[in-house]
């Protein structure tokens, strides 16, 4: 076995979740509208996600800024480009 072989054997393989499953779970989000706690966020996917990958996507969200983690669950606050130009020509203002 070479070298290279036997040292990427003993690297700790790291897991990232798919784009499919962090796509799943903004679009759930987004569609709440409300806090929401982890656990019924887990419970209204609509595909089982193992809890240290749904941290690693919630992570992914809150740094992106779009999702705010608070003690109370999680909320969506990230508006599309599109929803913010019809708030700025109604001169609603944020």
């Amino acid at each position: 076995m070479s070298k290279a072989i036997q040292i990427q054997s003993k690297e700790k393989l790291v897991h990232s979740p798919t784009l499919n499953t962090v796509l799943m779970i903004e679009e759930v989000l987004k569609n709440i509208g409300e806090v929401i706690t982890i656990a019924e966020l887990k419970r209204r996917l609509p595909k089982k996600v193992m809890h240290r990958t749904l941290i690693q996507v919630l992570d992914y969200l809150q740094l992106s800024g779009k999702i705010i983690i608070g003690t109370k669950g999680v909320l969506w606050v990230f508006t599309e480009r599109k929803e913010l130009e019809g708030m700025i020509k109604r001169g609603t203002e944020l």
